[in-house]
């Protein structure tokens, strides 16, 4: 069995990351755990090995501020009539399947995938969707996340590809940019154009169930089948997605 980490690393950002993307992480090493330790308990330093505590750290992020997964709930508060699903309501099930990798690296920032493109990739790849399946869109802009402009960076897919998968029994589908619709700036810029509703996050609010990861890592070390992914998100009460350690497994 062969691992691929397929998510973001963790780490602070620098000051003046936009809210939607910043992390925060503060360290505190072994002799503050000592420190610590003795305020606590009583126990000194010379009462420990090396005269060393724990070492901890302490995080804090948005649910959507690293490699995650969005629950219904993140698009809106009632999916085909129903009160939509929040993280923690989604069945485990969903968050590990056969993978499949839909190759898009050729698609320019906000050029989006619609159902005919899938289609095309899936029959070059052969391969024919299952119901379960994860679908992964690499797009290759999982080299640009520590760039300041990665927010607006990506190719996105549409609703009507959306609900294509949907429709064949996806209900966990996932991308290496910030989002599974194109860059923000370009479907607002669409929308207002237009004054039509419904542009601005389509495929987001396209009015079916399912689940989707966003800021993967590491599509290009997958084949484009015969693997798993394991995407399991921490379980946020009534939270609108989790942040999640994804990977994926290829067997021998």
């Amino acid at each position: 069995m062969r691992y691929v980490d397929l998510s973001a690393p963790l780490a602070a950002t620098p000051e003046g990351t936009p809210e939607l993307l910043a992390v925060n992480v503060v360290y505190s090493d072994h002799t503050e755990g000592a420190k610590a330790i003795e305020s606590m308990l009583g126990v000194g330093p010379e009462l420990l090995r090396d005269g060393e505590g724990w070492a901890v750290e302490s995080i804090s992020l948005g649910t959507h501020s690293t490699t995650h997964v969005d629950a219904p709930w993140h698009y809106n508060s009632r999916i085909a009539g129903s009160p939509a699903k929040t993280i923690d309501q989604i069945p485990l099930e969903w968050f590990h399947g056969p993978g499949v990798v839909i190759d898009a690296r050729d698609r320019a920032d906000g050029e989006a995938l619609e159902p005919e493109d899938f289609e095309r990739e899936l029959k070059r790849i052969g391969h024919n969707l299952q119901p379960g399946d994860v679908v992964l869109v690499m797009n290759g802009r999982d080299a640009d996340y520590a760039n300041p402009g990665y927010m607006a960076l990506g190719c996105g897919v549409t609703a009507a590809a959306t609900e294509w998968l949907c429709d064949r029994g996806v209900r966990l589908m996932g991308i290496d940019a910030w989002g599974w619709d194109a860059p923000l700036h370009i479907e607002a810029e669409a929308a207002i154009r237009t004054g039509e509703q419904g542009v601005f996050w389509a495929a987001h609010q396209c009015d079916r169930e399912y689940c989707q990861i966003e800021r993967l890592f590491n599509l290009a070390e997958l084949p484009s089948t015969g693997f798993e992914v394991a995407a399991f998100p921490l379980k946020v009460v009534g939270g609108s997605a989790g942040p999640a350690r994804v990977v994926a497994m290829i067997r021998d």
